[in-house]
């Protein structure tokens, strides 16, 4: 049920949301806040899809009317990718253009999404570009470890350097 419905003011409900953010963690012990309750569940609902290609990997990101100085794109202990950010809504503006929300769908706040990166990444050369509101992050695979040869040892026809065996057999038996 949306309280807007009800005809309450969304200042008044915008206030409301805030507040109910602020529970102190003394309040309930071992209960996550729920600012943490719904961050966690804005990470699980970021829609990504991560490609594979012969010399990379690029991972897409849904990211409408987020502004690309929004977005932070990490890479944590050299095999972690992490993206994160805020959409922000423009309070200020909207009280003073007398706006009033019928309905509310789209979120708003920090979103976060972590990414366990394979080994053969190059940490060094990520980069991210963002176009019509979706995040590309692509990272660069090292060239694959090229097969050990084995290691030819040259076997030369000795003159006695060949141990305590070179001389046997070699003479007098004619």
């Amino acid at each position: 049920m949306d309280l807007s419905d009800m005809g309450l003011d969304t200042a008044i409900l915008s206030t409301l949301h805030d507040l109910l953010d602020f529970a102190e963690d003394g309040d309930r012990p071992h209960t996550p806040s729920r600012a943490y309750v719904r961050d966690a569940k804005a990470m699980a609902k970021t829609p990504a899809d991560v490609k594979e290609y012969p010399n990379s990997y690029q991972f897409v990101i849904d990211m409408p009317g987020i502004k690309p100085v929004e977005i932070k794109v990490q890479v944590e202990d050299n095999n972690v990718l992490v993206v994160s950010g805020e959409r922000k809504r423009d309070r200020e503006k909207e009280s003073k253009d007398g706006v009033r929300y019928l309905r509310m769908e789209r979120r708003a706040g920090k979103f976060m999404r972590k990414f366990n990166l394979p080994e053969n990444v190059k940490p060094d050369a990520i980069h991210a570009s963002v176009q019509d509101g979706v995040l590309t992050v692509t990272a660069e695979k090292r060239p694959p470890p090229e097969p050990k040869k084995p290691k030819t040892i040259e076997v030369k026809v000795g003159s006695g350097s060949g141990g305590a065996g070179a001389g046997a057999g070699s003479g007098a038996s004619s």
